[in-house]
């Protein structure tokens, strides 16, 4: 392993410098990420089914010192704290809760009927199932009726089946709903181009630098990503119209596609009955990466179409924005697209 140094003069000068721009007595955003909490796991480590841990919750100790030391952007050392320190299950309003700090995205599971809607079940299996598990300790053990997917990034599908059973999609007892192309988008991103994409991620989240004040204090989006199963179940419903909608058990669900914004395929989606809008990646509060050599176009560019629609639910107050990152497992869809793929 090569030598590791100090922060430079000119490092510790702009970190330095960011102290006199920004209010660092504005604690609103601690105080939002608090809000809500339920519990959080008794164990910190989540392992996989042969044992080996894929995600440490107490991974970064040394975040608990508020003050960020010369070699940090005092700006990411912050949002580090907020991903790191405040983790769990949140509840968001009434019916809408999530899992939060379990993997670098966030997991939504929204009350229908007789059961949950969830939407993006992080990037692995292990830590989907760790989250719904707590879900169900503290919410109830109800049948998941459906899982959206709110854009073709693994980070919101490829722990799918952490929280659902491929045989049940089958079966027709749980919907996987999609965007249109997701499956193609999803499979050409992670399959086909799936060696670069690992090792581009490496470098823009620092994955495998030791964990310290001098390595990897955070990814901004969130902490780091799980080292997990990941897999995938081909979608049942596509969404192919802004302003299509479905009723999953009893919950009105809306829906405004957003293709080419974050990502190639990617959808907002409305719930009347809790006066939520889910914004998937295309409005985000937090550090995201603002543009990637993997196509991730301007974000937030949807918005001006979702004004312009006029949609009573949409233009009135909403209640909650719900804006919250090689596949081992394919589908049967997933298997046959990338067999045209390569051919």
């Amino acid at each position: 392993m090569s030598t590791r140094n100090h922060a430079t003069s000119f490092t510790e000068n702009a970190n330095r410098a960011l102290l006199d721009e920004l209010n660092w007595d504005d604690v609103q955003a601690f105080q939002d990420a608090a809000r809500g909490f339920i519990a959080s796991l008794d164990a910190p480590v989540i392992t996989d089914s042969n044992g080996r841990a894929v995600w440490d919750l107490d991974a970064y100790p040394f975040l608990a010192e508020e003050t960020a030391p010369p070699s940090v952007n005092p700006s990411l050392w912050r949002q580090s704290r907020l991903n790191a320190l405040y983790h769990g299950l949140f509840k968001v309003t009434d019916g809408i809760y999530q899992i939060r700090g379990f993997d670098l995205s966030v997991m939504s599971i929204i009350e229908s009927d007789n059961g949950y809607v969830v939407v993006d079940p992080l990037i692995s299996a292990p830590t989907a199932r760790a989250g719904m598990e707590l879900a169900y300790k503290y919410l109830g053990r109800k049948p998941i009726v459906a899982v959206i997917y709110t854009h073709s990034h693994i980070d919101h599908w490829g722990g799918v089946k952490g929280v659902i059973d491929e045989a049940d999609v089958n079966a027709g007892k749980v919907k996987v709903i999609a965007p249109e192309h997701f499956l193609e988008h999803a499979i050409s991103e992670n399959v086909i181009a799936g060696n670069v994409m690992t090792r581009r991620a490496s470098y823009m989240y620092g994955n495998l630098l030791p964990k310290d004040p001098q390595g990897q204090v955070g990814a901004g989006l969130g902490q780091t990503t799980s080292t997990g199963q990941v897999t995938l179940i081909d979608p049942t419903d596509d969404i192919t119209t802004t302003g299509q909608t479905l009723v999953v058990d009893g919950l009105e669900i809306v829906f405004q596609l957003t293709p080419g914004t974050e990502a190639p395929a990617e959808m907002n989606f409305l719930f009347p009955r809790y006066r939520a809008l889910c914004m998937a990646e295309n409005c985000t509060h937090n550090m995201h990466n603002l543009y990637t050599l993997r196509r991730a176009g301007a974000r937030c560019q949807g918005l001006g179409a979702l004004r312009q629609r006029g949609h009573r639910d949409v233009c009135g107050p909403l209640r909650r924005d719900l804006r919250l990152a090689s596949l081992a497992d394919l589908g049967r869809r997933s298997r046959s697209r990338l067999s045209q793929e390569a051919a």
